[in-house]
């Protein structure tokens, strides 16, 4: 445990070194809300029921997620392994699962944070849950650990840093920008809210918006079982596929 938390340490340190991680992370999130609230905060988003305060607070509270999921772990374990660094622990006193699951950590952590500043900053802009926040909590790590899933299995598939970069732009920016992360999903027109609906993390943020709200959504059900599903079969497709070299 002492080799564990020590490797947790050094690499935590490295993220928060991280100017892409500061700015995508923990920046652009609380500059989101910020210019929504100050836009078109207090009017009503669409037939939602929601201001758009609302609604951008469950939303952004993704962004960190989807920076976490999409770009930090991938980016960081294939890198490993194209320089030799995951052969490197194979072969050490220091179990390679343990650097897996301190990268992973730290990149939840990162994703919290997020999430906390974001929170912050929506206290401070007037804004108040209306729904349960351990309900909402709990939506926010089945988000968390779906999309983390993908994250891994994305960094299991990918053998060198150029197919990674690639795969991870293809899904990416798509997620971030068309899921209703950053734009609010209420301003898409009808074809696009379609499109946005087959990608995962928009039924993510809909739960998050579900539970923040106190609505009884009768796809609640069938987005847990979605969301859940995504996670082991990505988690099952990553263990089988993953190589340290």
């Amino acid at each position: 445990m002492k080799r564990f938390l020590k490797l947790f340490s050094v690499e935590q340190k490295l993220f928060f070194r991280s100017a892409d991680v500061f700015i995508f992370n923990l920046c652009m999130p609380v500059v989101t809300l910020f210019m929504i609230s100050l836009i078109a905060g207090g009017k009503a988003a669409g037939d939602s029921g929601m201001t758009y305060l609302q609604s951008a607070f469950a939303s952004v509270t993704a962004v960190g997620i989807c920076c976490s999921a999409f770009m930090s772990i991938p980016i960081v374990l294939v890198d490993y392994r194209d320089k030799k660094i995951l052969k490197h622990f194979y072969c050490s006193p220091c179990s390679p699962v343990w650097l897996l699951g301190a990268d992973t950590i730290c990149s939840a952590v990162m994703a919290a944070l997020s999430a906390l500043l974001v929170s912050g900053t929506a206290v401070l802009l007037g804004y108040r849950m209306n729904g349960n926040v351990l309900l909402f909590i709990g939506s926010w790590l089945l988000t968390l650990i779906s999309m983390f899933s993908i994250g891994i299995m994305i960094a299991g598939l990918c053998r060198t840093t150029k197919t990674m970069n690639v795969v991870t732009s293809i899904v990416y920016f798509p997620m971030l920008f068309l899921s209703g992360a950053t734009i609010p999903y209420e301003l898409f027109p009808k074809g696009l809210q379609h499109v946005a609906n087959v990608m995962p993390l928009t039924q993510g943020i809909k739960l998050m918006k579900a539970m923040s709200m106190g609505n009884n959504v009768e796809s609640v059900g069938t987005i847990i079982l979605l969301l859940t599903g995504i996670t082991i079969v990505c988690t099952v497709t990553a263990v089988k596929t993953f190589r340290w070299e």
